[in-house]
């Protein structure tokens, strides 16, 4: 049944092994099953309690009959392993009787299965019985045994047969390595989805898998991994294991989808939905015919519960090993009372010490282990669940609607997979210590009242009045949090945005401006930051200081209450209270993690209940009018926001557009051109074919749904990948197809000139390629993919007029001529070939017919009230961060084959300067202090502790020895933990002895002292922690100041090599790491350093010989510490080099999201998804268990030493050397030495990584490049006066070794002169702008303005006095008038005109006047408007010189027209130098210059150009006119 329930969810006939159910539900399904054959009773309730008014028979014999018996088996068998100081049958009255029953019941019982056999006839109920009766006479048998201790040596000789055994079968041959290494390939290759872009090489080892349990509990099977590391040769992620069979990525995420569906199908079934959803589209989006209805059922499975159901069973059971691991920790205080009675005493026989020292070793070695396989399991649990979350994620961003996935930003997205996941994951980790905890708690409490009774109440109420103190300072840390979190989302956003327009902001001085911003946001950062920092010093300080004062507290109400203290006391006490703190402390936080990770649930689960794009819904599956049509629209309305947002919330802008569609017939084969003024909705009615907007009524009709569309998005989306994979776009490499594809989309040229051709890696979203190639390069993707129907949108915008017509002669008329195509254009010369034309305006088709009678009407176009109603932006497609400027082709050309450089991966140990640099940010007085204070407050720590044994040592002298051996009276032979007695009056048998007359002085002097010491410690911990809060944020400041400073001076050539996430990361991750994350690890690192060294001192102080064994114990410390450094270290890089392609790849599957699903390639990227994922959890899998190999051994080597010393104390002891007090003060030092070795190795390695975000700032302080501050000369406040541009013998090369970009350049340009220039893509145009603002230093030659050498300008002075309209529109968040005017300089009437001559005016009173907001880059407006935004600055600025870029590629020829005439206007007496693809619009220039390779080939009057025979412009002339 549950597989035709998934066979009808996922539309298929068959099923394979992929989609069988969770392991959870068949393994339940199987238990069900096995009790009611057991039972005799249905599968559906197969242990019924009650049964005709009576108790059940099964539940009766399993739960009330077996389960007791094995308890008493369990206990007893315990027993028999008891050691005892007599040996034969104790002689009690009634033991005999005892023993008697005993071997009578276990005889009845046998008796009593021959009946139940005979009598029942079903098979099922003769096991029950057989099963309940044969368990109980096993428990009598062995209580009977255990009452006789006859059974002793021949357990004890079984227990050492098993272990050799065990030991012989250890060290034989298990199945090979080899074998299971097949088995995993094999596994791996009957995957749907082989990994194909993962190399796997033959001898890679699969972690864990066939290994023996000896192996397992001390990792011995990562020691080769480890050694590796040592040897630096962890370089790449192939180096580490594969990963468990069980949690590899395919097998996980199959099993989250196979639950996922069943529950979704289960909640459709219920819903009584006759149909379930079917794919339409192989093996990508789903559809379906009651969309609600499979809506209602995807909203109602939630997250929770999914994971509930596949990880769940594995994921609670370890919290056996965790309770267990938990009570044999309180082994250690217990038998270390027992070990400092039996010194004080002197009464008990030497074996009690020697089995009092065997049970510390034995707890503490045990305890170690569980406790390490409990953290490896959990850490196993959370992998699972961050692999299935992580692509639960990204499949839904592949399937949501666009209008849904557009409540969101990209990078609130990107959150949900990076930080919401995190924190789910970390909840995993931190679960088991929500009931942990208070269990740990109510123990703790308990053992302490059995030792000092009443007077633990006084520790307990100071301990209990800590909780809401620290809960409302975790609560105010929470808030602030919140508060600085909001401020860095802003300064990291600026900075964002300050990156994508550097050139921008550059060219218009804008720095400053920026600077200001930026640094407004993190001064709001850094107060809430303060605020924490100083809410956590508190903390700190309460945490520290607690136990001393818990302790005061405890032992001066007891001595108050007239007892006496005594050695046993005062050390199991204290290391008690020590145990207490832990609790109290950890649960604010788990508790405060446990509500995140509620709320990053929440976020999650809002996201994964989005609407799937519904294709099923969208499109009619039959055309009206027969096979012909390839597109049918008829009586369509569609919009980018939902009809109920739009009342309810307000998602989108007032006015987004809405496109209505009437008639609409597209017949095969034809070409039909969409033209259409500025945001007219011709890149809507694309989107409308895809099915990316919201359909609200009509029928779309669209031929061969199942193949996709080759789409060309208006904004070209190009992956951070080779220029070949770019084009293959996931298809098989078809050399004839290829080279056809190159040809036609006039890419030869530029495959020849880019260093290792179609192999040349292009930065993040093509960064290094102009605009023209980006958009040649997504057209030729578009057309290698072969589809029936192609949708172009504006692909001729950005391309000069020669190629563009190529692109039209070759390429849309050429090879695609027998497709059926939609051409969306401004440039109306080329569709005098199309089919026919669409007129569209306002959402709506105006008129329709051929070329002849629509083009006319496009010439005189009439300027409709509303023509700039605003067109959503598509689906973030938006690509940003590059000025396409053409010379990035030319530099590309030269550059080295991989554009952007690798980010380096500092090898080996953070290097010394490192932690100078931060030593110098915090201030080296100041450090100093913050370091004496550590001293001065554990130096007071470890004094107070000295005088409390030095106390008892004197109370031990000066009284009277028979008092002392009454008070201490031998301890019960029961643990304390289940004494009956203790529970009922604790304090009976204990104090009944008058109290020794030690003087009230005496307790005075000492307790004065003591009180004093504790006092003095609490005032060092607390200067201690507010010293370290004021260093930390000190140094943060002095480090983004620094950091921030550079980057604004950095030169141009530095942003276009390195990617901006990067650069980003700096501000955003590192920071964080320096503000929060390090000094919080540095803090922990520093106190565990000194808690140390005072620990050993005490020790070395207490059992002097001790210091014989910690000597090799602190050299093999040493090594083992440095031998995983060195591994962690490099796991850790390799984490986080293959963290970053997970979120890139995510982030840019987002932008490109129309064009995937267009293309029908969203199952390619999930497998993607799938395989970085799979990469970046081996290494993160090998990075915890490192730290668990390391655990273990550092428990071990804590074993070593706490039975190194009560072995040593029993010596001490026998020789009457003992000093109890000191000895118990050593040993309970000693419990807590495991922890503080593993916290001191893992705070180091924590703070190692943490260091390496100091070293990334410091880096980019120190060895990124910087423009020329100098300033030689001062120049006229109206200076250039007259705009005279001269360039003498101008030569600029890109970077040392490249050929020159400029060669030669001289000419001169008048003041007041008009001059066009043009020239082939990468000839140099926009090299002559960059030379001209100083983009890049010369090389030779001068720029002369007015006479005056520019490159003794200062910088922002230069800049500042000249004018640029840029090729690509940058536009920031924020408001109208930011954009315009960031500076405030003009007036909003001046602003009022400006618009109004860029034909804006409309459009932003629409909008809502100047203040009304842009959205992130602008995506308020269409890419046309953002251009006019620009050419509106550069209006208000009264520069003498203006440089046009390519200004008006993006809007339609009747707009372009007017923006001519206004230009001519405005900048009549200006010096105008201007870039053009449309040669129309510089024909009326003074002069025009062309440029060909670098250097002028000519220079005259476009008139004179034109008529000589044979020059470059004529050429470019008729080429535009063809």
């Amino acid at each position: 049944m549950f597989i035709s329930d998934l066979n009808s969810i996922t539309g298929q006939t068959t099923i394979s092994f992929k989609e069988l159910p969770s392991l959870t539900f068949s393994y339940q399904q199987k238990m069900e099953n096995i009790l009611a054959d057991l039972c005799g009773t249905s599968p559906e309730d197969p242990l019924p309690v009650w049964v005709h008014g009576g108790v059940g028979h099964c539940f009766n014999q399993l739960t009330l009959n077996v389960i007791p018996h094995m308890i008493l088996a369990v206990v007893s068998a315990c027993f028999l392993g008891t050691p005892r100081s007599g040996s034969g049958v104790p002689c009690r009255p009634g033991w005999g009787c005892r023993i008697t029953a005993s071997f009578v019941l276990a005889g009845l019982f046998l008796a009593d299965t021959i009946p139940a056999t005979i009598s029942q006839q079903e098979l099922g109920p003769v096991y029950l019985e057989v099963l309940a009766n044969g368990t109980a006479a096993l428990t009598w048998l062995v209580h009977g045994l255990a009452l006789l201790i006859l059974f002793r040596f021949a357990i004890l000789c079984l227990q050492l047969a098993c272990l050799l055994v065990y030991m012989i079968g250890y060290f034989l041959p298990t199945t090979g390595r080899q074998d299971f290494l097949s088995i995993s390939r094999s596994w791996q290759e009957d995957q749907v989805v082989s990994e194909t872009g993962i190399p796997v090489p033959d001898q890679q080892r699969v972690a864990e898998d066939g290994e023996s349990w000896l192996s397992r509990f001390f990792y011995v099977w990562m020691n080769p991994l480890m050694k590796r590391g040592y040897q630096w040769k962890l370089k790449q992620p192939q180096d580490v294991y594969v990963l468990p069979r069980q949690l590899q990525a395919a097998r996980v995420c199959d099993q989250f989808y196979a639950c996922w569906y069943k529950k979704a199908a289960q909640h459709q079934a219920e819903e009584e939905t006759v149909s379930l959803t079917s794919p339409i589209i192989a093996g990508s989006d789903v559809g379906s015919d009651a969309p609600d209805s499979s809506h209602r059922a995807q909203e109602a499975v939630r997250l929770s519960s999914v994971l509930h159901a596949v990880f769940g069973l594995h994921f609670y059971s370890l919290g056996l090993l965790k309770l267990a691991g938990n009570l044999l920790g309180f082994s250690g205080p217990l038998l270390l009372n027992l070990l400092v009675n039996f010194m004080e005493s002197r009464q008990e026989p030497l074996s009690h010490g020697v089995l009092y020292a065997l049970g510390l070793f034995a707890g503490s070695f045990l305890g170690a282990l569980l406790r390490n396989q409990f953290s490896y399991e959990v850490n196993k649990v959370a992998l699972m669940v961050r692999a299935a979350v992580i692509s639960a994620i990204y499949r839904k961003a592949l399937r949501v609607s666009s209008s849904s996935l557009s409540r969101f930003t990209v990078g609130e997205i990107v959150n949900f997979m990076s930080m919401d996941t995190s924190r789910l994951v970390n909840f995993c980790l931190s679960f088991h210590e929500v009931w942990s905890l208070p269990f740990q708690f109510a123990i703790t409490f308990y053992l302490l009242y059995q030792q000092v009774g009443i007077a633990s109440l006084g520790g307990l109420v100071l301990t209990l009045l800590l909780v809401p103190i620290n809960k409302v300072i975790a609560n105010c840390i929470v808030m602030n949090n919140k508060e600085m979190l909001k401020h860095k989302d802003s300064r990291v956003k600026l900075m964002a945005e300050f990156l994508r327009g550097i050139r921008v902001i550059k060219f218009y001085t804008w720095e400053k401006h920026f600077s200001t911003r930026i640094n407004a946001c993190r001064v709001k950062e850094l107060r809430k930051l303060r605020a924490i920092k100083y809410l956590d010093a508190v903390c700190v300080y309460l945490w520290a200081a607690l136990p001393v004062v818990v302790s005061i507290a405890i032992f001066i109400t007891y001595v108050l209450l007239g007892h006496q203290l005594t050695a046993t006391k005062v050390f199991t006490a204290l290391a008690l209270v020590g145990m207490l703190i832990l609790p109290l402390n950890s649960f604010p936080w788990v508790l405060n993690g446990t509500l995140e990770a509620k709320v990053s649930l929440d976020r999650i689960q809002r996201f994964l209940e989005l609407m799937d794009q519904d294709l099923e819904a969208y499109y009619a599956l039959d055309s009206p009018s027969g096979a012909a049509a390839a597109v049918e629209m008829q009586c369509a309305a569609f919009s980018w926001a939902p009809v109920e947002e739009e009342s309810t919330k307000q998602p989108l802008p007032t006015g987004t557009l809405e496109l209505h569609i009437e008639n609409l017939s597209v017949r095969k084969g034809m070409l039909l051109g969409v033209v259409g003024k500025v945001g007219s909705g011709k890149s809507s009615l694309i989107s409308a074919i895809t099915g990316e907007l919201i359909k609200q009524g009509g029928r779309v009709y669209v031929c061969d749904l199942e193949q996709g569309f080759g789409l060309a998005t208006q904004e070209p989306w190009i992956q951070f990948t080779t220029v070949r994979e770019n084009i293959l776009f996931g298809r098989e490499y078809d050399a004839r197809l290829y080279k056809e594809v190159v040809e036609a989309c006039a890419l030869t040229e530029d495959l020849n000139i880019l260093p290792a051709g179609d192999q040349t890696e292009v930065g993040e979203n093509g960064v290094t390629l102009s605009a023209g190639q980006k958009a040649r390069i997504a057209l030729a993707r578009a057309i290698y993919q072969e589809k029936e129907l192609y949708l172009l949108d504006d692909p001729l915008a950005a391309v000069d007029a020669d190629v563009a017509n190529h692109l039209m002669r070759k390429c849309i008329l050429g090879v695609l001529k027998h497709k059926t195509r939609i051409l969306c254009t401004h440039r109306t010369e080329f569709l005098d070939k199309a089919d026919a034309l669409l007129l569209i305006d306002n959402g709506r088709i105006i008129k329709t017919g051929t070329p002849a009678d629509i083009l006319p009407l496009v010439e005189a176009f009439p300027k409709f009230k509303n023509m700039d109603k605003r067109q959503k932006d598509k689906a973030p497609d938006e690509q940003g961060q590059e000025e396409a400027v053409e010379t990035e082709a030319e530099e590309s050309t030269q550059s080295n084959h991989l554009i952007h450089k690798e980010e380096e991966k500092k090898e080996g140990a953070v290097a010394f300067q490192v932690y100078k640099t931060y030593w110098l940010s915090v201030g080296s007085c100041l450090a100093l202090s913050i370091l004496f204070s550590l001293l001065l407050m554990q130096a007071s720590r470890n004094v107070s502790d000295w005088w409390l044994s030095h106390w008892i040592s004197s109370i031990s002298q000066t009284a009277n020895s028979s008092m002392m051996v009454c008070s201490a009276s031998s301890p019960s032979p029961e643990l304390l933990l289940f004494s009956i007695v203790g529970l009922v009056s604790p304090m009976q048998a204990l104090d009944t002895t008058p109290v020794p007359s030690n003087g009230s002085l005496d307790v005075n002097f000492y307790l004065t002292v003591y009180g004093s010491i504790a006092v003095a410690n609490s005032l060092f911990t607390i200067l201690r922690a507010f010293l370290f809060a004021y260093g930390t944020i000190r140094a943060a400041t002095v480090i983004h100041n620094r950091l921030l400073q550079r980057a604004l001076k950095a030169t141009v050539t530095f942003f276009d090599t390195t990617p901006a996430g990067r650069i980003l990361n700096r501000f955003s991750s590192d920071l964080y790491c320096v503000d929060d994350s390090l000094p919080f690890v540095l803090n922990i690192f520093l106190a565990n350093m000194y808690g140390l060294l005072g620990m050993l001192v005490i020790i070395t102080y207490g059992l002097p010989w001790t210091g014989l064994v910690l000597l090799p114990l602190a050299a093999l410390y040493f090594s083992i510490q440095r031998y995983y450094r060195h591994t962690s270290r490099e796991l850790k890089r390799l984490h986080s080099v293959t963290l970053s392609p997970i979120y890139t790849h995510f982030s840019e599957t987002l932008s490109g999201l129309s064009s995937i699903r267009a293309m029908r390639a969203t199952q390619r990227f999930e497998l993607e998804n799938q395989l970085r994922l799979e990469q970046n959890q081996r290494c993160l899998f090998a990075s915890n268990t490192a730290v668990q190999w390391l655990d273990i051994r550092l428990q071990m080597i804590g074993v070593a030493v706490i039975t190194t010393i009560a072995g040593f104390a029993i010596i001490q002891h026998q020789k009457q050397l003992g000093n109890p007090g000191v000895v118990g003060l050593a040993l309970s030092y000693a419990l807590s030495f495991t922890n503080l070795l593993s916290g001191l190795i893992s705070s180091f390695t924590l703070t190692e990584t943490m260091m390496v975000s100091v070293e990334r700032t410091e880096e980019y302080t120190t060895d990124i490049p910087m423009e020329s501050q100098n300033k030689l000369i001062q120049v006229a406040v109206d200076w250039p006066s007259q705009g005279l541009v001269e360039f003498q013998q101008v030569v600029l090369v890109y970077r040392a070794g490249l050929p020159n970009a400029l060669d030669g350049v001289s000419f001169t340009v008048y003041p007041g002169e008009k001059v066009g220039i043009v020239g082939r893509t990468g000839s140099g145009k926009s090299t002559l702008f960059l030379a001209l603002f100083r983009m890049l230093e010369l090389k030779s030659g001068r720029i002369l303005l007015d006479g005056v050498d520019s490159q003794l300008v200062g910088l922002e002075e230069l800049r500042s006095r000249l004018a640029i309209i840029p090729q690509d529109p940058f536009l920031f968040s924020g408001s109208i008038r930011d954009n315009l005017d960031p500076q405030g300089k003009w007036t909003d009437a001046e602003l009022h005109e400006v618009l109004e001559q860029c034909h804006l005016r409309d459009a932003v009173t629409q909008m809502g006047g100047l203040d009304s907001k842009l959205g992130e880059r602008g995506k308020s407006l269409s890419v046309g408007q953002r251009q006019l935004v620009c050419l509106a600055r550069a209006l208000l600025t009264r520069a003498k010189v203006l440089c046009i870029d390519e200004a008006t590629a993006s809007v339609d020829q009747k707009t372009d027209q007017l923006l001519q005439q206004t230009i001519r206007q405005r900048f009549a007496d200006k010096t105008v130098l201007t870039i053009a693809h449309r040669l129309n619009t510089i024909l009326d220039s003074d002069r025009v210059l062309v440029m060909q390779a670098g250097r002028v080939a000519e220079l005259d009057s476009p008139t004179r150009l034109s008529q000589k025979d044979g020059s470059l412009f004529q050429h470019l002339l008729h080429s535009a006119q063809q």
